[in-house]
């Protein structure tokens, strides 16, 4: 075999997103773009805000001397104050630059801060449905996914089933609020239990437990709601995120990890974390996004327009006889599936020309998942398909 078995065995179990983008190509290429209902990927279909390019205009008129040369591997010290200066505001506590680390986006910093933690064979508890590549950063780094899976009627934490899967090998707990794929928000009186819960475990046996809080959907929020800042609430805990959604930038890879500062290893933690930025060949994130991001903590997108479009498809597929939870962030919602064969019902959605993605890939078999980051306008096409769907699947 050309390639490492396990890589191989990795590849065709993360296969269901890629399988849809090339089912969509084909489905393109027979019927024409406008007649194919893509709700795939998570992939940001508004522009950044206007002070973004604002700024970008502003750098390439008037770059700076060394702006492209090498820095701190931990980034400029001026984008870890404007980061810790925004954390210390939504945490209501000290958050300093030197708790920061910039990194490659989330996906990055989920990375270093696994490697900085993750003994061989320590375990990382993941909660379903979950992220299809936290499986894949837990094992790079010599790590063993375990898998509880949250309330099953709301998708809220189920601090019973946590408490449980606690062993003596089990390292981090990573959570993600709001969620992908089912746009829950876990709210503060969650979080601090989780925390209580954390600290009981790490009193009674001496061993430390780190809640990664991973975060790319922060302020993807709606109704009105908030997504608690998890420092508060969980003395042991990191942040991770990016600004792929809030900025609409997935493709320029700018993120960061943040330490808690109540955190008694937090010193020991950053260095560690800086180093292994260095040495699993991120090095830094992007010189020009970290100059780009420093005066843009308090901007976003708009997401009144993504809320609207929850709405129209919310509304409709309910109407329709599908049931999910209502999302109170990110941009996915994530219904039952009428067919027991999460994979069969996509199979029956693409003769519909719709493609979606099955459960199984996020670990929870028996759903799937609509990305409606998309335009309007499409979803609004994609009605009448939706109906028909329904009328042959739904009993």
């Amino acid at each position: 075999m050309a390639i490492a078995t396990k890589i191989a065995g990795h590849i065709s179990r993360s296969s269901w997103i890629r399988k849809m983008f090339e089912e969509g190509a084909k489905l393109r290429q027979q019927y024409g773009d406008d007649n194919v209902y893509d709700f795939t990927l998570g992939n940001p279909d508004v522009e950044p805000p206007a002070a973004f390019g604002e700024a970008l205009r502003q750098l390439a008129n008037h770059p700076l001397p060394g702006m492209h040369r090498y820095m701190n591997n931990a980034g400029y010290p001026e984008t870890r104050t404007a980061v810790a200066a925004k954390l210390s505001r939504d945490a209501g506590l000290t958050v300093t630059a030197e708790q920061v680390v910039m990194t490659c986006g989330a996906g990055g910093a989920l990375n270093v801060v696994l490697k900085t933690i993750l003994n061989p064979g320590e375990e990382v508890i993941i909660l379903a449905p979950y992220f299809v590549e936290y499986k894949f950063y837990i094992d790079n780094h010599g790590g063993v996914p375990v898998e509880v899976w949250t309330n099953r009627e709301t998708f809220r934490l189920d601090l019973a089933a946590i408490e449980a899967a606690i062993t003596t090998k089990t390292r981090a707990i990573i959570i993600n609020t709001p969620n992908n794929p089912t746009g829950v928000i876990y709210r503060a009186d969650e979080l601090a239990a989780l925390g209580e819960l954390v600290k009981r475990v790490q009193q009674r046996t001496s061993h430390q437990i780190y809640v990664i809080s991973d975060e790319p959907y922060a302020r993807l929020a709606y109704d009105g709601q908030q997504v608690p800042n998890v420092f508060p609430l969980i003395e042991n805990s990191v942040i991770v995120t990016s600004h792929s959604k809030d900025l609409a930038l997935p493709g320029e890879r700018i993120g960061y990890l943040a330490v808690n500062p109540r955190m008694a290893t937090a010193d020991q933690f950053v260095e560690g974390a800086i180093f292994c930025n260095r040495t699993l060949g991120f090095v830094n994130a992007p010189a020009l996004m970290q100059r780009l991001v420093a005066g843009l903590q308090d901007s976003s997108v708009d997401t009144a327009a993504y809320q609207q479009k929850r709405d129209l498809l919310y509304d409709n597929l309910t109407r329709l006889g599908f049931s999910m939870v209502k999302p109170d962030g990110a941009f996915y919602l994530f219904p039952q599936s009428p067919l027991k064969d999460d994979v069969e019902f996509v199979k029956r959605a693409q003769q519909q020309r719709i493609l979606l993605v099955p459960g199984s890939g996020f670990g929870a078999p028996g759903y799937f998942r609509i990305a409606y980051c998309v335009d309007q306008g499409m979803i609004e096409r994609s009605l009448p398909a939706w109906e028909q769907l329904a009328r042959e699947t739904i009993r």
